[in-house]
C-alpha cells in the first residue's frame, strides 16, 4: 500500500479530525472536543496552515495530521528543524487496523532524511494505553514525562530517523 502525504490541506484535515473525534467520543474515549479542532484554535506560530497534512491512498483520504517542525509547547529548547513534530494523528476509521500509523511514520520519516531533520517526536497522554501501544510499536520510546498541575501526564516520545 502507496500512503501519498499532501500537505496544506487544512479544512479536509480538519474534517478528518472531527470525523475521528465524533466516533472516538461516541466509543467513550477521551478525544478532542470539536471546539478544540477549528482554524483559530489550531493555528499558532509553529502551526501553519502548510502544517496540516492528509494521507491518502489510490486518491481516497486515510489520515490526517498535523507536521511541524518546531514545538514551542512541549519542547521549548529545541531548535527549528531538530526534529517533526506529530500532532492529531487520526486514522479514517475505515482504515484502522491496516498499520496507517507506521505508513505515516516512514512517509515522514523520508522527509526528514531529505531535510536532514535527526527526530520524529510527538506526544500524548501518559495513561493513553492504546495510544502508547501504537506509538511503541511503531519504534518511537518515551523519553520524558511532564506531569501537570492537574494531576495528569503527558508522554513526550521520540523516533531517531
Amino acid at each position: 500500500m502507496k500512503l501519498e502525504i499532501h500537505t496544506n490541506k487544512m479544512q479536509e484535515a480538519i474534517s478528518v479530525m472531527r470525523e475521528v473525534a465524533l466516533w472516538g467520543r461516541r466509543k467513550g474515549y477521551r478525544v478532542w472536543p470539536d471546539e478544540w479542532l477549528t482554524p483559530e484554535e489550531l493555528l499558532t506560530e509553529d502551526v501553519l496552515p502548510e502544517n496540516f497534512c492528509t494521507g491518502t491512498v489510490h486518491g481516497e483520504t486515510v489520515c490526517a495530521f498535523l507536521l511541524q517542525w518546531k514545538d514551542s509547547e512541549y519542547w521549548p529548547d529545541a531548535p527549528a528543524f531538530e526534529a517533526a513534530y506529530l500532532h492529531k494523528l487520526c486514522v479514517r476509521r475505515t482504515f484502522a487496523g491496516m498499520g496507517m500509523t507506521r505508513f505515516v511514520v516512514d512517509a515522514v520519516r523520508t522527509e526528514c532524511r531529505e531535510r536532514g531533520v535527526r527526530y520524529i517526536r510527538l506526544d500524548t497522554a501518559l495513561d493513553e494505553q492504546t495510544i502508547r501501544k501504537i506509538y511503541l510499536k511503531a519504534g518511537f520510546k518515551i523519553v520524558d514525562i511532564i506531569d501537570h498541575p492537574n494531576g495528569r501526564s503527558t508522554a513526550l516520545y521520540e523516533l531517531e530517523v
